[in-house]
């Protein structure tokens, strides 16, 4: 039996070792010494380096034996007390076996580690506010009168949400001289929850507040500048809410501020951005510069008069930077005339120089003096009601969108040569930019009276001038504002005010409210569904003023709007304060069929579309 285990385990046949051919004697000899190998086995229990266990060597029967022991076999098996590796192969094996349990203790210990931290970091460290779902309301209490509605967007606390400021008149005190002045209250609000962050007594009613960093760097503090009604000037520190400088109202002599503060370039070389205010007199239409310096609330220089011939609405100020980085203020009383920030810098200083970055000119500009070379420039005189910088496609300056009472007009800034012109009656709001077409050139959302309770909402083609949207709805509230965001894809939704709609007649262009005119519905315009609008939220109160912020690291945009309520005879109206997160709106939002679509187009489909919408920052200045 050890004979035929041993044969069914040895390869059959032998090649000889000379001739390399088969050898049937050769095969015979190496079967009985397999046999010899085998008996010893069951004898002694086993063989050790070829030896038997007494020490003799067993004779090999031929040449081709000799070359089959040095071969392995696999009958050369091993038992207990009887290696049949070397030395080498011991030490080898545990080398091995020590290399791989310090690797897996490694491997182990990585990940105990790894764990640790990652608890740590769960437990330790805060995470980011979660703004996805943010929506908040603020009642403020009432308000004691007053005009201006100004709302502003700022980050003041550092948790990377843009928080809320804003003023309102408190009461009316009366001052020494017995003339009413109505006090005012500026008010910070959190973006997160809505919860007074600070607030600070102003002297007056607020006509603006503007937040940015007077000093370049991503350090610098921000700075709130509020522009009072009558002569109030003041900078805020946004954290605190505490006064950094206020202007002396002695300055002004006998005139009242007329527009909000305009920021300038640093003009006295100390690092820090400066401003100018245009103030009028009370008792005649001379308008009057006064440089301030941005770091102390001191003006730089005495003030300078310019005496203008015009009709209308005041008009700017506003700065304009050329291509060339020449400086230039616009103003104007129903009409935008222009002058160079040197000229008001030599006359503030009663000195011949200026600094280098104010010795620049823009030639175009220059050619529209007039013949005795007056400092004044004349850009546009017909009927002007607003102004806007919008930016240019491909430039790094700005073009000049004119509202005048006959309609839109476009001009360039280069050269200031119309670009394209809309006739429109009826526009009396400040056209709202963004982008509708795949041009990457600025549009604008119009809003128009048409006719009693009822306004048309069209979007104009920055490119051409064409309408290339419009649709009527009623509205029976005054100047609405309306707002715009970008998304990531530079497209932007249009965000406006009306009542309720209904879809309209296949035959008819008439729109008819379904609810009373109290009800007021927020309303948001995507260019890839003109045919849809999508209803956000609504309102009973009116609203005085809206701005929309972003939050960058959900990459959503917030909605936020003051609103005053209804008032009655001897309670003055409340004020609200209102923040709704956009990209929860758009999934909880009623979807207005305008008209029929080809193809139709499907709530699913609708939905997953705006579950894809991201927000951005607009990469255009207005």
């Amino acid at each position: 039996m050890a004979t035929v285990l041993s044969r069914a385990l040895k390869l059959p046949g032998k090649k000889s070792p000379d001739l390399g051919e088969y050898d049937p004697l050769t095969q015979a000899d190496s079967d009985e010494s397999e046999d010899d190998l085998v008996l010893n086995l069951q004898k002694n229990g086993g063989v050790k380096n070829g030896k038997s266990p007494l020490g003799e060597v067993p004779e090999p029967d031929s040449d081709a034996e000799v070359a089959e022991a040095a071969k392995p076999h696999l009958s050369e098996v091993t038992t207990e007390g009887y290696p049949s590796e070397p030395l080498g192969g011991l030490e080898q094996k545990a080398t091995s076996s020590l290399v791989s349990y310090v690797r897996t203790s490694v491997f182990l210990l990585t990940l105990g580690i790894s764990m640790i931290l990652v608890l740590l970091c769960a437990f330790l460290i805060p995470c980011p506010p979660r703004d996805l779902h943010s929506t908040w309301s603020r009642h403020l209490g009432s308000q004691g009168g007053g005009d201006l509605s100004p709302l502003e967007l700022a980050d003041v606390n550092g948790d990377g949400l843009r928080d809320v400021l804003l003023s309102f008149v408190m009461s009316r005190n009366g001052s020494a001289v017995g003339v009413s002045r109505p006090a005012a209250n500026l008010v910070c609000l959190s973006g997160m929850n809505g919860s007074t962050l600070w607030s600070s007594l102003l002297p007056e009613e607020a006509r603006d507040i503007t937040c940015l960093k007077l000093i370049p760097g991503n350090l610098a503090e921000t700075i709130c500048l509020v522009t009072g009604t009558h002569k109030m000037l003041s900078a805020f520190n946004a954290s605190s809410g505490k006064a950094i400088w206020t202007l002396n109202p002695n300055y002004l002599s006998n005139g009242t501020l007329a527009a909000p503060v305009v920021v300038l370039p640093d003009l006295d070389e100390d690092g820090v951005r400066d401003l100018v205010v245009l103030a009028i007199g009370e008792l005649q239409p001379d308008l009057c510069f006064l440089l301030v310096s941005g770091r102390t609330g001191s003006p730089l220089g005495r003030p300078v008069k310019y005496n203008i011939v015009g009709v209308g609405n005041l008009i700017g100020p506003q700065v304009y930077i050329t291509t060339n980085g020449a400086v230039y203020i616009l103003f104007g009383f129903g009409n935008i005339q222009a002058v160079a920030l040197r000229d008001i810098f030599v006359q503030a200083q009663n000195r011949d120089s200026s600094p280098p970055s104010l010795q620049i000119e823009e030639p175009e500009w220059e050619k529209r003096r007039s013949i005795n070379l007056s400092e004044l420039i004349d850009v546009y005189s017909d009927g002007v009601e607003l102004l806007q910088m919008v930016k240019a496609p491909d430039s790094n300056c700005s073009n000049l969108l004119i509202t005048t009472r006959q309609g839109l007009v476009l001009l360039r800034g280069q050269n200031l040569t119309p670009y394209w012109t809309l006739s429109l009656q009826g526009l009396r709001s400040q056209p709202t930019p963004g982008y509708f077409t795949d041009d990457q050139t600025l549009d604008f959302l119009l809003q128009i009276q048409d006719g009693v309770g009822m306004k048309k909402m069209m979007v104009v083609d920055g490119d051409s001038g064409s309408v290339i949207w419009s649709y009527s709805a009623p509205c029976h509230m005054k100047e609405t504002p309306a707002t715009s965001a970008v998304t990531s894809d530079q497209k932007s939704v249009f965000l406006f005010w009306a009542e309720g709609l209904s879809p309209a007649s296949p035959n008819s262009g008439i729109i008819l409210g379904t609810e009373p005119p109290s009800l007021h519905h927020l309303y948001l315009l995507h260019p890839t569904f003109p045919s849809i609008l999508l209803d956000l939220a609504n309102t009973t109160g009116t609203v005085t003023a809206s701005e929309v912020g972003i939050n960058d690291l959900w990459k959503d945009a917030f909605y936020v709007t003051r609103t005053t309520g209804p008032s009655s005879e001897g309670h003055p109206a409340a004020l609200v304060v209102s923040k709704l997160s956009l990209r929860w709106a758009l999934m909880e939002g009623q979807m207005a069929q305008l008209q029929e679509s080809t193809p139709k187009i499907g709530r699913g489909e609708l939905r997953r579309f705006l579950s894809r919408i991201k927000f951005v920052e607009a990469p255009y200045e207005i």
